[in-house]
């Protein structure tokens, strides 16, 4: 532990910023008014060569223009991920308004997850060289596709120079960016922190590719629900501030919620198929490093990425973590509304967590139909329902098997 941790503990952790660009919302509110409507951001994609594809539908966050949001200048350096991760940073930043001093700047973070690199720089790039013929690329397409543009960039706006770097685990990469800032941040290594995830998938080449998988929804996304045919790929970002409660309460800022725990872990198994032991495991790190009881998390929003093997093995990690707790847990997969980000998954589900702890309102599975006996769990079916949550679960199960949950206390 840091020297500069509290004599009698970890320090504490809160969020005082959020930002999100979904294909829910362009913000945070309009993000989370739409996860308690059931509003399905899912439907027909629009981009180029759309009509070369199988799966015509995903998450997309149609409005964002980036050209009506940043220079020439600025946006002949910004790939989509990255004009996604500075507005949510922005968002967060301006909410929080955490004013550091000099000598913060020098200590604060910046952790941001991305599972690709800039899939619309790579996609314009190779048409120019091999569609078009072109001698040359835009001169700037190493520095816009790279997956640590929005952390570089986030700590060049903000003035923040202490550590920053990306994280890249798949699916998992937003919380995991989480995870490591809030550890930052509890052991004394930094006093704030700018976390999240972004990602920008949608182009024809990533949709190309994830049709390969087979593993890709043609009409909706049903999590959890008998007749699920897979997932929609979206695009998005989320992005908070994070900082020690000390620091918070003293400043006066808004506490949106604390983190209290993170677990991580590999499953050494299967690059694509998912384990209920390696989800368990990390499910069970988090309670743990939180100093939580089972007994007292009432929400968990779940990977839940409407495959029938992960919901299928999923449901058994919690099952085997919760046992009969496991029956009065409140479940959710707002991926069946947001569509699945990729590397900015965790971060929209972490806004979904803030705001079901903060308002006592569970977020549904939209498009549910049928009960699936292998998924026997209260999955909040087509409706937000009204609880009190004073704790939550936010679980990432990546391809590769890296596990990365993150649990969550009311501010």
């Amino acid at each position: 532990m840091s020297a500069r941790a509290d004599a009698a503990g970890p320090r504490r952790v809160v969020v005082t910023g959020m930002g999100v660009v979904s294909a829910l919302g362009l913000d945070a509110p309009a993000h989370w008014a739409a996860l308690k409507a059931g509003v399905c951001g899912i439907g027909p994609l629009e981009i180029r060569d759309l009509d070369r594809l199988s799966v015509t539908i995903g998450g997309q966050a149609k409005g964002f223009v980036g050209e009506d949001r940043f220079a020439r200048s600025q946006l002949s350096l910004y790939d989509r991920h990255t004009q996604f991760a500075l507005t949510a940073a922005a968002e967060a930043w301006a909410q929080a308004d955490p004013a550091p001093t000099q000598d913060e700047a020098l200590r604060a973070a910046v952790v941001i997850g991305t599972a690709l690199p800039g899939m619309q720089t790579l996609d314009d790039s190779y048409r120019a060289a091999f569609e078009e013929g072109k001698s040359r690329v835009h001169p700037f397409v190493v520095p816009r596709l790279m997956v640590s543009a929005p952390a570089s960039h986030i700590s060049m706006i903000h003035g923040l120079k202490g550590p920053a770097w990306s994280v890249s685990t798949a699916c998992a990469s937003a919380n995991h960016a989480i995870g490591q800032a809030f550890h930052l941040v509890r052991s004394g290594a930094a006093d704030l922190a700018v976390t999240g995830g972004a990602e920008a998938p949608l182009t024809f080449g990533a949709m190309k590719a994830w049709e390969g998988l087979r593993v890709m929804t043609r009409d909706v996304c049903r999590p959890f629900s008998k007749g699920r045919a897979g997932m929609a790929i979206a695009e998005g970002a989320g992005v908070f501030v994070l900082e020690e409660r000390g620091r918070a309460l003293a400043r006066g800022a808004t506490i949106l919620g604390e983190i209290a725990g993170f677990g991580m872990s590999a499953d050494a198994g299967d690059i694509v198929q998912p384990s209920a032991d390696g989800a368990a495991r990390a499910i069970a790190a988090a309670l743990a490093d939180g100093g939580l009881d089972v007994s007292e998390i009432a929400y968990v929003n779940a990977h839940g990425t409407g495959t029938a093997a992960n919901d299928r093995t999923e449901t058994a990690a919690l099952r085997q973590v919760f046992g009969a707790h496991a029956d009065g847990l409140s479940v959710s997969s707002t991926k069946s509304m947001h569509g699945h980000a990729l590397g900015a998954a965790g971060a929209l589900e972490f806004a979904a967590v803030l705001g079901a702890l903060r308002e006592g309102v569970i977020p549904p599975t939209i498009n549910h139909l049928e009960a699936d006996p292998e998924c026997d769990l209260d999955v909040t079916p087509n409706t937000a329902r009204a609880r009190e949550t004073p704790a939550a679960l936010s679980n990432a199960f990546a391809f590769g098997g890296l596990n990365a949950v993150l649990a969550l206390r009311r501010g």
